[in-house]
């Protein structure tokens, strides 16, 4: 019996099963990577005599090369195949885990977490679209349930994984990809490939992908190191090489036939308002996710598992009210969720400011947890579902990357901003004098940033439900509500999708 082709595979066929797996297994990969790094930290600096901007760097090099290589990601796997894209960016980022887990020192790391970023991005806009184009369209609402729920499972344990092998050795931080990887290009032989067949013959926008690699890539070499060596020559050059390739790159999306960016969607005031949002919010609580770890093993003096365990209520919380969360923004429009919603997240920013030596994790840290995370379940669903509710489906799934890609770039940002502001250079990540003056004021300027997203909100959005907005081109409302919308996951923003 032949096998059923793209997009009239059952979901709970042997075939649809092995759908499910293969998407699952991928995004956890990437998924389990940007959760655990972090908590890894503290201990590879220590082991690798790494500097704070080097820490930075380990961080920012994977939010580099994702958020700018992202959107042609899903340009290659609509046009050469969603699943060979897939595979091979798993197979891409298994091979870069390795190397990071050999690096020998901080530059090795570095430039292995900037290869890591490249396989991020060629498999994180195909995991999703795989079971889009694959599934029979009755089957695929609950199919990106599964998926959606398996991811946040894998989320969820994400920080007492990366505690526990941390114990161990920090490279095994990375090694862990590899089973999960061998998995996926098992599983995924049985899953049929599909291909977007309007894209044949379109130019692919490559200058757009290298300027906006150049853009971030030399902003942040001048925000971590300019600090550092007193802005001379070289971190002034990186500032006029992002001034100038940003210029280049307005006018070649411009220009451009078929852009990374298509320009018009900015003019969507819904989709546009949301961007903003999510690059102010995104950017702002980035500094969380970055340094309260790392502050809770250095200055507290707690173990690796407890420092990632700490999060953990975050995720629960994400899980239990993230659907409710954009069904509400869906009937009463986005303004009063995401206004309320990152007022809670800079509270608990402010609540996290005051931790220091001594503090006890149910007294002191988890009441700033449980806010945070309150904030961020009522924000992160609206924010993105606003932004994909206002275009029509039939250009969802570039909506869905620009959204990716700006709340990434807004962590990129002020990971390699904020520290540098607030004095912490040098070996201030690895001193807990130093780090938890510095921690303070990082989280009031990430407060603060998520506040002006709040505010913006508040100004931008009109107070009607999205659905009353007007999309590009076509005078009637779309329906937020038809077949779910993509959300951005909490510990790396990751497509997940809300009913």
């Amino acid at each position: 019996m032949t096998a059923p082709a793209a997009g009239e595979v059952a979901l709970d066929s042997p075939q649809g099963r092995s759908v499910i797996a293969t998407t699952v297994a991928g995004s956890a990969v990437a998924m389990l990577t940007a959760t655990v790094v972090n908590v890894a930290l503290p201990t590879l600096a220590r082991d690798l005599d790494a500097s704070t901007g080097e820490q930075q760097w380990v961080a920012n090099a994977y939010l580099l090369t994702i958020a700018s290589l992202i959107l042609i990601g899903g340009n290659l796997g609509d046009r050469f195949g969603r699943l060979r894209i897939y595979r091979f960016g798993v197979a891409w980022f298994a091979v870069a885990s390795v190397l990071c887990a050999l690096a020998p020192n901080t530059e090795v790391l570095i430039a292995a977490r900037l290869l890591q970023g490249v396989g991020g991005a060629l498999l994180t806009p195909g995991s999703l679209a795989i079971i889009e184009a694959t599934l029979r369209p009755d089957d695929r609402g609950r199919g990106v349930g599964q998926w959606s729920g398996l991811g946040g499972v894998a989320g969820a344990i994400g920080p007492l994984v990366g505690g526990l092998l941390v114990d161990v050795s920090w490279r095994l931080v990375f090694l862990v990809n590899l089973p999960v990887a061998v998995a996926v290009l098992i599983l995924s032989r049985g899953v049929p490939e599909s291909f977007d067949r309007s894209s044949a013959g379109k130019p692919l926008d490559t200058v757009g992908a290298v300027l906006t690699t150049v853009t971030l890539g030399a902003a942040s070499f001048a925000l971590i190191e300019g600090p550092n060596g007193g802005f001379g020559a070289v971190d002034t050059v990186a500032v006029v090489v992002a001034v100038v390739s940003l210029l280049a790159l307005g006018l070649n999306e411009r220009r451009h036939p078929h852009p990374l960016v298509p320009l018009d969607l900015l003019t969507v005031r819904p989709f546009l308002a949301a961007n903003i949002v999510t690059l102010l919010v995104y950017g702002g609580m980035g500094m969380v996710f970055f340094l309260l770890t790392i502050q809770l093993q250095v200055t507290l003096g707690w173990q690796p598992v407890a420092a990632g365990l700490a999060l953990l209520p975050i995720t629960i919380l994400m899980l239990a009210l993230s659907s409710t969360a954009g069904s509400v923004s869906r009937r009463i429009g986005p303004r009063l969720p995401l206004t309320i919603g990152p007022l809670l997240i800079a509270a608990g920013m402010v609540l996290f400011a005051r931790i220091g030596p001594g503090d006890d994790y149910l007294a002191d840290v988890l009441p700033a947890v449980l806010v945070f995370g309150l904030g961020l379940a009522a924000s992160v669903a609206p924010v993105t579902a606003t932004a994909l509710g206002s275009i029509p489906d039939d250009r969802a799934g570039v909506a869905s990357g620009v959204n990716n890609a700006i709340s990434r770039t807004g962590q990129l940002l002020t990971v390699a901003a904020v520290p540098p502001l607030v004095g912490l250079t040098g070996g201030a990540l690895s001193d807990p004098e130093q780090l938890t003056a510095g921690f303070d004021d990082a989280m009031y300027v990430g407060a603060a940033l998520v506040g002006l997203g709040a505010l913006s909100s508040a100004l931008l959005f009109d107070g009607r439900p999205v659905e009353e907005g007007i999309p590009i081109g076509a005078p009637e409302a779309v329906d937020a509500d038809d077949g779910g919308r993509f959300h951005c996951g909490v510990e790396s923003p990751q497509l997940s999708r809300t009913r």
